[in-house]
Protein backbone atom coordinates (compact mmCIF):
# COMPACT_ATOMS: atom_id res chain seq x y z
CA UNK A 1 0.00 0.00 0.00
CA UNK A 2 1.20 3.50 -0.88
CA UNK A 3 0.54 6.55 1.29
CA UNK A 4 1.18 10.28 1.17
CA UNK A 5 3.03 12.05 3.97
CA UNK A 6 3.01 15.82 4.47
CA UNK A 7 5.31 17.86 6.71
CA UNK A 8 4.26 21.46 7.41
CA UNK A 9 6.97 23.28 9.33
CA UNK A 10 8.05 26.83 10.00
CA UNK A 11 10.69 26.85 7.26
CA UNK A 12 10.03 23.89 4.97
CA UNK A 13 7.22 21.85 3.49
CA UNK A 14 7.67 18.24 2.39
CA UNK A 15 5.13 16.15 0.50
CA UNK A 16 6.10 12.54 -0.17
CA UNK A 17 4.64 9.36 -1.57
CA UNK A 18 5.91 6.14 -0.02
CA UNK A 19 5.19 3.02 2.00
CA UNK A 20 4.85 2.10 5.66
CA UNK A 21 8.59 1.32 5.86
CA UNK A 22 9.49 4.91 5.10
CA UNK A 23 10.61 4.23 1.53
CA UNK A 24 9.96 7.33 -0.57
CA UNK A 25 8.75 6.90 -4.13
CA UNK A 26 8.53 10.63 -4.81
CA UNK A 27 9.35 13.73 -2.79
CA UNK A 28 8.60 17.44 -3.11
CA UNK A 29 10.54 19.74 -0.77
CA UNK A 30 9.45 23.40 -0.71
CA UNK A 31 10.52 26.46 1.25
CA UNK A 32 7.56 27.58 3.38
CA UNK A 33 5.93 30.71 1.96
CA UNK A 34 6.09 32.52 5.31
CA UNK A 35 5.23 35.95 3.86
CA UNK A 36 1.87 34.69 2.61
CA UNK A 37 1.33 32.65 5.76
CA UNK A 38 -0.99 29.67 5.97
CA UNK A 39 -2.80 30.54 2.75
CA UNK A 40 0.45 30.55 0.78
CA UNK A 41 1.53 27.21 2.25
CA UNK A 42 -1.84 25.68 1.42
CA UNK A 43 -1.42 26.80 -2.19
CA UNK A 44 1.99 25.12 -2.26
CA UNK A 45 0.50 21.84 -1.02
CA UNK A 46 -2.44 22.04 -3.40
CA UNK A 47 -0.06 22.50 -6.34
CA UNK A 48 1.61 19.09 -5.87
CA UNK A 49 -1.11 16.93 -4.27
CA UNK A 50 -3.20 16.06 -7.36
CA UNK A 51 -0.22 14.84 -9.34
CA UNK A 52 1.04 12.66 -6.50
CA UNK A 53 -2.41 11.13 -6.04
CA UNK A 54 -2.76 10.39 -9.77
CA UNK A 55 0.69 8.79 -10.01
CA UNK A 56 0.68 6.74 -6.80
CA UNK A 57 -2.99 6.12 -5.86
CA UNK A 58 -2.40 6.31 -2.09
CA UNK A 59 -4.68 4.70 0.50
CA UNK A 60 -4.49 7.53 3.05
CA UNK A 61 -2.62 10.72 3.93
CA UNK A 62 -0.68 11.45 7.13
CA UNK A 63 0.23 15.02 8.10
CA UNK A 64 2.69 16.40 10.63
CA UNK A 65 1.90 20.05 11.44
CA UNK A 66 4.21 22.45 13.28
CA UNK A 67 1.89 23.49 16.10
CA UNK A 68 -0.86 22.30 18.46
CA UNK A 69 -3.41 20.06 16.73
CA UNK A 70 -6.66 18.34 17.67
CA UNK A 71 -5.62 14.90 16.41
CA UNK A 72 -9.19 13.61 16.49
CA UNK A 73 -10.57 16.23 14.08
CA UNK A 74 -7.51 17.59 12.28
CA UNK A 75 -8.31 21.12 13.51
CA UNK A 76 -5.24 23.32 13.91
CA UNK A 77 -5.10 25.30 17.13
CA UNK A 78 -2.42 27.70 15.88
CA UNK A 79 1.12 27.97 14.58
CA UNK A 80 3.72 29.71 16.71
CA UNK A 81 5.86 30.33 13.62
CA UNK A 82 3.54 31.20 10.71
CA UNK A 83 0.35 33.30 10.67
CA UNK A 84 -2.87 32.13 9.06
CA UNK A 85 -3.43 28.77 10.77
CA UNK A 86 -5.57 29.69 13.77
CA UNK A 87 -8.54 27.28 14.05
CA UNK A 88 -7.99 26.06 10.49
CA UNK A 89 -9.66 22.67 9.66
CA UNK A 90 -6.60 21.17 7.97
CA UNK A 91 -7.91 17.60 7.98
CA UNK A 92 -11.17 18.59 6.29
CA UNK A 93 -9.33 20.79 3.80
CA UNK A 94 -6.97 18.00 2.66
CA UNK A 95 -9.83 15.49 2.58
CA UNK A 96 -11.71 17.86 0.28
CA UNK A 97 -8.72 18.11 -2.05
CA UNK A 98 -7.85 14.43 -2.08
CA UNK A 99 -11.07 12.48 -1.39
CA UNK A 100 -8.92 10.25 0.85
CA UNK A 101 -8.75 9.45 4.58
CA UNK A 102 -6.54 12.04 6.33
CA UNK A 103 -4.99 11.98 9.80
CA UNK A 104 -3.28 15.06 11.29
CA UNK A 105 -0.85 15.21 14.20
CA UNK A 106 1.62 17.67 15.65
CA UNK A 107 4.88 17.35 13.70
CA UNK A 108 6.92 16.43 16.78
CA UNK A 109 4.50 13.55 17.44
CA UNK A 110 4.84 12.40 13.85
CA UNK A 111 8.64 12.56 14.03
CA UNK A 112 8.55 10.63 17.31
CA UNK A 113 6.49 7.93 15.62
CA UNK A 114 8.86 7.78 12.66
CA UNK A 115 11.93 7.44 14.87
CA UNK A 116 10.26 4.89 17.17
CA UNK A 117 9.16 2.62 14.32
CA UNK A 118 11.84 3.22 11.71
CA UNK A 119 14.73 5.18 13.18
CA UNK A 120 16.96 5.46 16.25
CA UNK A 121 14.17 4.35 18.61
CA UNK A 122 13.37 1.13 16.76
CA UNK A 123 13.34 -1.80 19.19
CA UNK A 124 12.66 0.34 22.28
CA UNK A 125 9.28 0.35 24.05
CA UNK A 126 9.37 3.91 25.43
CA UNK A 127 10.75 6.54 23.08
CA UNK A 128 10.90 10.28 23.79
CA UNK A 129 11.62 12.65 20.91
CA UNK A 130 12.92 16.21 21.13
CA UNK A 131 13.15 18.41 18.06
CA UNK A 132 15.22 21.59 17.87
CA UNK A 133 14.36 23.49 14.72
CA UNK A 134 12.50 26.76 14.24
CA UNK A 135 10.91 25.79 17.56
CA UNK A 136 11.43 23.05 20.14
CA UNK A 137 8.92 20.19 20.23
CA UNK A 138 8.55 16.80 21.84
CA UNK A 139 6.70 13.52 21.40
CA UNK A 140 6.33 10.24 23.25
CA UNK A 141 5.72 6.78 21.78
CA UNK A 142 4.87 3.77 23.94
CA UNK A 143 4.79 0.28 22.39
CA UNK A 144 4.59 1.75 18.90
CA UNK A 145 1.65 4.07 19.68
CA UNK A 146 1.68 7.81 20.24
CA UNK A 147 1.01 9.07 23.75
CA UNK A 148 -1.85 11.58 23.73
CA UNK A 149 -2.62 13.95 26.55
CA UNK A 150 -5.62 16.22 26.90
CA UNK A 151 -6.26 18.31 23.78
CA UNK A 152 -4.73 20.29 22.19
CA UNK A 153 -1.28 19.79 23.73
CA UNK A 154 1.03 16.84 23.88
CA UNK A 155 4.64 16.58 25.08
CA UNK A 156 5.31 20.30 24.60
CA UNK A 157 8.79 20.26 26.09
CA UNK A 158 9.72 23.48 24.30
CA UNK A 159 7.38 25.35 26.66
CA UNK A 160 8.96 24.06 29.87
CA UNK A 161 10.14 27.03 31.90
CA UNK A 162 13.81 27.03 32.77
CA UNK A 163 13.28 29.35 35.75
CA UNK A 164 10.49 31.16 37.58
CA UNK A 165 10.93 34.28 35.45
CA UNK A 166 9.28 32.38 32.60
CA UNK A 167 12.20 31.73 30.23
CA UNK A 168 11.14 28.88 27.95
CA UNK A 169 13.38 26.13 26.64
CA UNK A 170 12.35 27.19 23.11
CA UNK A 171 13.67 30.69 23.79
CA UNK A 172 17.08 29.24 24.60
CA UNK A 173 17.47 26.12 22.46
CA UNK A 174 15.57 26.54 19.19
CA UNK A 175 17.78 26.88 16.13
CA UNK A 176 17.01 30.59 15.95
CA UNK A 177 17.81 31.08 19.64
CA UNK A 178 21.19 29.36 19.29
CA UNK A 179 21.93 31.44 16.19
CA UNK A 180 21.29 34.52 18.35
CA UNK A 181 23.56 33.24 21.12
CA UNK A 182 26.37 32.77 18.64
CA UNK A 183 25.92 36.21 17.04
CA UNK A 184 26.00 37.85 20.47
CA UNK A 185 29.08 35.88 21.57
CA UNK A 186 31.01 36.74 18.42
CA UNK A 187 30.38 40.47 19.03
CA UNK A 188 31.66 40.39 22.63
CA UNK A 189 34.61 42.75 23.14
CA UNK A 190 37.90 40.89 23.17
CA UNK A 191 36.50 37.59 21.95
CA UNK A 192 39.31 35.29 20.86
CA UNK A 193 39.38 34.57 17.14
CA UNK A 194 38.85 30.88 16.51
CA UNK A 195 37.04 28.67 13.99
CA UNK A 196 33.55 29.76 15.10
CA UNK A 197 34.32 33.48 15.06
CA UNK A 198 35.97 33.24 11.65
CA UNK A 199 33.12 31.22 10.16
CA UNK A 200 30.43 33.57 11.45
CA UNK A 201 32.25 36.72 10.38
CA UNK A 202 32.82 35.29 6.90
CA UNK A 203 29.18 34.45 6.24
CA UNK A 204 26.62 36.83 4.77
CA UNK A 205 23.81 37.47 5.45
CA UNK A 206 23.32 36.73 9.15
CA UNK A 207 21.30 33.64 10.06
CA UNK A 208 21.91 29.94 10.52
CA UNK A 209 25.09 30.46 12.54
CA UNK A 210 24.49 27.23 14.47
CA UNK A 211 25.56 25.26 11.40
CA UNK A 212 29.17 26.22 12.21
CA UNK A 213 28.98 24.98 15.81
CA UNK A 214 29.71 21.30 15.23
CA UNK A 215 32.85 21.76 13.15
CA UNK A 216 34.17 24.41 15.52
CA UNK A 217 33.51 22.20 18.55
CA UNK A 218 35.25 19.23 16.91
CA UNK A 219 38.23 21.53 16.28
CA UNK A 220 38.37 22.28 20.01
CA UNK A 221 37.25 25.92 19.73
CA UNK A 222 36.70 27.10 23.35
CA UNK A 223 33.87 29.49 22.35
CA UNK A 224 31.99 26.79 20.44
CA UNK A 225 32.44 24.30 23.27
CA UNK A 226 31.21 26.84 25.82
CA UNK A 227 28.04 27.62 23.83
CA UNK A 228 27.45 23.91 23.22
CA UNK A 229 27.73 23.14 26.94
CA UNK A 230 25.26 25.92 27.78
CA UNK A 231 22.74 24.65 25.22
CA UNK A 232 23.17 21.02 26.35
CA UNK A 233 22.75 22.00 30.00
CA UNK A 234 19.45 23.74 29.27
CA UNK A 235 18.31 20.71 27.28
CA UNK A 236 19.39 18.33 30.02
CA UNK A 237 17.45 20.28 32.64
CA UNK A 238 14.28 20.32 30.52
CA UNK A 239 14.59 16.64 29.55
CA UNK A 240 14.96 15.63 33.21
CA UNK A 241 11.27 16.53 33.62
CA UNK A 242 10.32 14.14 30.82
CA UNK A 243 12.56 11.42 32.28
CA UNK A 244 11.08 11.71 35.75
CA UNK A 245 7.51 11.73 34.41
CA UNK A 246 7.67 9.22 31.52
CA UNK A 247 10.87 7.16 32.09
CA UNK A 248 11.73 6.67 28.42
CA UNK A 249 14.25 4.02 27.39
CA UNK A 250 15.77 6.41 24.86
CA UNK A 251 15.69 10.13 24.02
CA UNK A 252 16.03 10.76 20.29
CA UNK A 253 17.32 14.19 19.27
CA UNK A 254 16.32 15.69 15.93
CA UNK A 255 15.69 18.90 14.03
CA UNK A 256 18.08 21.26 12.34
CA UNK A 257 20.17 21.86 15.46
CA UNK A 258 20.79 18.12 15.80
CA UNK A 259 22.93 18.40 12.64
CA UNK A 260 25.63 19.73 14.99
CA UNK A 261 25.98 15.99 15.51
CA UNK A 262 27.97 13.99 18.02
CA UNK A 263 29.33 16.97 20.00
CA UNK A 264 25.74 17.98 20.87
CA UNK A 265 24.64 14.42 21.65
CA UNK A 266 27.64 13.84 23.92
CA UNK A 267 27.08 17.11 25.77
CA UNK A 268 23.39 16.30 26.30
CA UNK A 269 24.23 12.79 27.53
CA UNK A 270 26.60 14.32 30.10
CA UNK A 271 24.16 17.03 31.20
CA UNK A 272 20.98 14.98 31.64
CA UNK A 273 22.06 12.78 34.60
CA UNK A 274 22.91 15.88 36.67
CA UNK A 275 19.21 16.73 36.86
CA UNK A 276 17.75 13.23 37.28
CA UNK A 277 17.15 11.88 40.77
CA UNK A 278 19.72 9.37 42.00
CA UNK A 279 17.50 6.29 41.75
CA UNK A 280 16.81 6.96 38.04
CA UNK A 281 20.44 7.40 36.98
CA UNK A 282 22.07 7.06 34.54
CA UNK A 283 18.77 7.71 32.77
CA UNK A 284 17.86 6.95 29.17
CA UNK A 285 20.15 6.62 26.21
CA UNK A 286 20.53 9.79 24.16
CA UNK A 287 20.72 9.25 20.39
CA UNK A 288 20.70 11.38 17.27
CA UNK A 289 17.76 10.92 14.90
CA UNK A 290 18.26 7.89 12.70
CA UNK A 291 16.13 9.32 9.90
CA UNK A 292 17.77 12.75 9.85
CA UNK A 293 15.51 15.31 8.20
CA UNK A 294 13.12 12.57 7.09
CA UNK A 295 11.73 11.88 10.58
CA UNK A 296 8.49 13.79 9.94
CA UNK A 297 7.65 12.66 6.37
CA UNK A 298 8.56 9.02 7.16
CA UNK A 299 6.52 9.24 10.35
CA UNK A 300 3.61 10.69 8.40
CA UNK A 301 3.60 7.61 6.14
CA UNK A 302 3.60 5.35 9.22
CA UNK A 303 0.83 7.48 10.74
CA UNK A 304 -1.36 7.02 7.66
CA UNK A 305 -0.69 3.28 7.62
CA UNK A 306 -1.52 2.90 11.32
CA UNK A 307 -4.75 4.88 10.96
CA UNK A 308 -5.87 2.86 7.95
CA UNK A 309 -4.99 -0.44 9.67
CA UNK A 310 -7.06 0.46 12.74
CA UNK A 311 -9.96 1.70 10.62
CA UNK A 312 -9.98 -1.59 8.69
CA UNK A 313 -9.76 -3.82 11.77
Amino acid sequence: MTYLGIEIGGTKIQVVAGDRNGTFLERHRLAADRERGGAGIREQIASVLPGLIARHRPGAIGIGFGGPVDHETGLICCSHQVAGWHDFPLGDWVRGLSRLPVVVENDANVAALGEALLGAGKGYRHVFWINMGSGVGGGMVVDGRLYHGAKPGEAEIGHIRLDKSGILLEQRCSGWAVDGRIRAAVKEPGVAEGPLVRAVRAQSPAGGEARHLGAAARAGDPLALSILEEVADDLGFALSHAVQLFHPDIVVVGGGLSLVGEPLREAMARALPKYVMDSFRPGPLVALAGLGEDSVPAGALALADGWLSRASA
